[in-house]
């Protein structure tokens, strides 16, 4: 069975097992997260289609880790012989999957 969640202004593709990379979600390394905004349910005989979300699907899973990408630098160079190089790192959530139900 599988499902597609929207979270964070993007859409995943996921099974139960899978661990995600999203952006950041409030809770402890080790707390559970519930998605309710479930798109498709999908590896039954039909698949169940949302307009815009299935009523009564939910995609449950455990927050792995809390932490920052890499670095990512945005440079500038001009004629002038100047310079500017600015960057951040983008606070993400690692979640694992953990059940499926819709």
């Amino acid at each position: 069975m599988y499902a597609v969640i929207r979270t964070g202004g993007k859409q995943y593709r996921v099974v139960e097992g899978d661990v995600l990379r999203i952006e950041k979600v409030a809770g402890e390394v080790g707390a559970s997260v519930a998605f309710n905004e479930v798109l498709l349910v999908g590896g039954t005989d039909s698949p169940k289609v949302g307009r815009p979300a299935v009523a009564g699907a939910k995609v449950t899973g455990k927050i792995l880790a809390q932490d920052k990408h890499r670095r990512v630098l945005h440079f500038r160079k001009e004629k002038e012989g100047w310079t500017r190089a600015r960057g951040h790192r983008q606070p993400f959530t690692e979640v694992k999957v953990t059940s499926i139900s819709g």
